[in-house]
């Protein structure tokens, strides 16, 4: 399999992600350090990143080839990023030259643009990412956009293999969990959808006002009937928990006021209580696990006797990252690409 465009798991069929997996496990087990030797990653951050950022690097290390960073910060001209903008202010730079320049310089390109979270339209149609994409002609990686996070849910996926978590009746939660900011949805979107496609019987729980998009449970419950598994949606904490093998916290922002800042605050303002505490897991399997993406805010998000604790497996789900990202751009320039 030859990957030119890694956006959405959606645009692949499970076996397909099985041997991404599988290629993932491989190179995990027996190291390829000259496979991608003379290979060069182009990454462009528009938005910041730790495990993103380092874990793309650390795989194109461990394979033999090399990698360049550019964001806005580090353009000397500034990067105009806005469509039909009069560039009469400090940025020299634009996006619809730089993205050609900066991807003709290597292999591949990855693309990190968080959602502006103004328009819920324009970020459900991933509109900015997709108009980036077209200018760009070598294989794409999306590493974040207003919609998508395919590298973190291979991650989550093979984290859940790894833990032998099982498929078919196997319980996942996907808990909204309080912030003091609106996040972007594009975690708990590709989250619901990996565990769906994985044929699991996954349940969202969060507050009322934060009800993931028709759209987003629509896509999710297509890939569930294919797998064999059950999507739904509760504001019901004490049901949803019960009987879980995974509890994953993803904090997001208010889809009733998406876009209004002052009404998604006052909304999200007394719900301080949704985090995730050992009390959560009362009802769960004994053997229930923790995952969040990261960051997470400790004692916000989830309290620290979890995160410190046994059911966690955020750091296992974070080096996750690197060896899913290795088969990723092994499949896109490797040996016989």
């Amino acid at each position: 399999m030859g990957l030119k465009l890694f956006n959405d798991l959606a645009d692949l069929q499970i076996p397909e992600v099985e041997a991404l997996l599988t290629l993932a496990r491989r190179l995990q087990a027996n190291p390829e350090p000259r496979a991608l030797a003379g290979k060069v990653l182009a990454l462009l951050f528009l938005s910041p990143s730790l495990r993103t950022l380092s874990s793309f690097q650390a795989a194109m290390i461990r394979l033999g080839g090399g990698s360049f960073v550019i964001s806005p910060d580090m353009s000397i001209h500034g990067l105009e990023t806005r469509s039909g903008i009069v560039m009469d202010g400090m940025a020299a730079e634009h996006l619809r030259e730089a993205i050609p320049v900066i991807s003709s310089y290597g292999d591949a390109l990855g693309i990190r643009a968080f959602a502006n979270r103004v328009n819920l339209a324009n970020d459900l149609a991933d509109t900015e990412f997709l108009a980036m994409r077209d200018l760009v002609k070598v294989p794409l990686i999306n590493m974040e956009s207003a919609i998508q996070h395919p590298c973190q849910s291979l991650a989550d996926w093979k984290t859940l293999d790894d833990l032998k978590v099982p498929k078919k009746g196997g319980k996942f939660v996907l808990s909204w969990s309080w912030h003091p900011k609106a996040l972007p949805l594009a975690v708990p979107s590709a989250t619901l959808h990996m565990a769906a496609m994985r044929g699991m019987d996954v349940t969202v729980v969060r507050p009322d006002g934060f009800e993931l998009p028709p759209a987003i449970m629509h896509k999710a419950r297509h890939a569930a009937t294919l797998s064999g598994g059950t999507v739904r949606e509760t504001n019901d904490r004490a049901e949803a928990y019960e009987g879980a093998h995974v509890i994953y916290a993803k904090e997001w922002s208010s889809t009733k006021f998406y876009g209004d800042r002052a009404a998604d605050q006052k909304l999200r303002e007394p719900l301080q209580d949704w985090l995730v505490d050992e009390p959560t897991f009362a009802t769960a399997q004994p053997s229930a696990r923790f995952m969040h993406c990261l960051p997470v805010r400790r004692g916000v998000a989830v309290t620290d006797r979890v995160l410190d604790g046994p059911r966690s497996v955020v750091i296992h789900e974070a080096q996750n990252r690197m060896w899913g990202q290795m088969a990723v751009v092994y499949q896109m320039i490797g040996p016989g690409v």
